[in-house]
């Protein structure tokens, strides 16, 4: 089952759902059978056991007891938050096994569980979410390579606000009543990023393809430290075609032979500007390179002079 992304329930509403704290990791379906053994699926239904040592024990923490849960593995920074960029070292390793043990101690993964959708021998899937959450709650798992995070239910604001000032990438909101329907995008369940805000100048930018010929795909973006403009990602979304046009026009009458960044973007086709142009972007996170992760344009700072000279 997945989330729709959307806003926070209204205040008036917040009481009929639920809120977890949203994990930046590999989405996983665990299925124990009661007999010893374990077997992890990834949403794809790739088998990815293999990849993840740390978890084999948990095929004995509910005996002969057998179970399908849901959950998310991810690797925890030294703040306790998921780190993607972490756990990116330990996905596809299913068919290294001996690197997969060697980088579980290296790198150790989480397997955090929000729900249970059989449980000895019984479908749960039609059963309310308040029902399986507490069914869940009541199997105990929690050790140091899983653990069942706590669910709030109502709070959503104060729920939201907490994760914004940890760092932490947002929210899912589950309604209380809602059913566990396999495969499917719901609105009973919904997910709210917490989205930061940075200034970045433009460097240059990538002609876009197919109905954005013509205009920008995606511009070039960086931020200036000691006199330098350091490359912080590319920008490819949160233009209307009006907009995307305007900047065309701005992009043109700024080109430039020479790149205006200190790194080379990774990036094919790129053209350069002047860096000159200031746009406040929406973010989600930072990988420890310091690049921006999923950003978004959120306007034009005509009110801010670039300081990279």
């Amino acid at each position: 089952m997945l989330a729709t992304p959307g806003p926070l329930p209204s205040a008036a509403l917040e009481d009929r759902w639920a809120f977890e704290v949203k994990q930046d990791g590999q989405r996983a379906m665990v299925y124990l059978p009661g007999d010893g053994t374990i077997l992890l699926r990834a949403r794809s239904g790739t088998d990815i056991t293999a990849a993840y040592p740390e978890l084999l024990p948990l095929a004995d923490a509910l005996g002969a007891r057998s179970a399908v849960l849901d959950g998310e593995i991810v690797a925890l920074d030294d703040q306790g938050r998921s780190d993607f960029e972490r756990l990116q070292q330990r996905m596809g390793l299913v068919g290294a096994p001996a690197k997969a043990a060697r980088m579980a101690e290296r790198v150790p993964a989480h397997l955090m569980l929000f729900d249970v959708v059989h449980l000895d021998g019984r479908l749960l899937t039609g059963l309310p979410y308040a029902e399986r959450r507490e069914l869940l709650e009541g199997l105990g798992l929690a050790e140091p390579a899983w653990s069942t995070p706590a669910a709030i239910t109502g709070h959503g604001a104060e729920a939201w606000e907490v994760a914004r000032e940890a760092g932490l990438e947002g929210l899912v909101a589950k309604r209380l009543t809602s059913r566990y329907e396999p495969g499917a995008r719901s609105k009973t369940w919904v997910k709210i990023k917490v989205h930061r805000l940075a200034d970045v100048v433009v460097g240059g930018w990538v002609p876009g393809r197919g109905r954005l010929t013509g205009l920008p795909g995606a511009v070039l973006v960086g931020e200036p430290h000691d006199g330098l403009l350091h490359y912080a990602g590319s920008v490819g979304t949160g233009w209307s075609h009006t907009e995307r046009a305007r900047l065309a026009e701005l992009l043109e009458n700024a080109a430039i032979d020479a790149r205006p960044f200190a790194q080379v973007p990774p990036v094919a086709e790129a053209r350069w500007v002047l860096p000159q142009l200031v746009g406040e972007v929406r973010y989600s996170s930072r990988t420890r390179a310091g690049r921006l992760r999923h950003p978004s344009w959120h306007r034009l700072r005509l009110d801010v002079t670039p300081d990279c000279d």
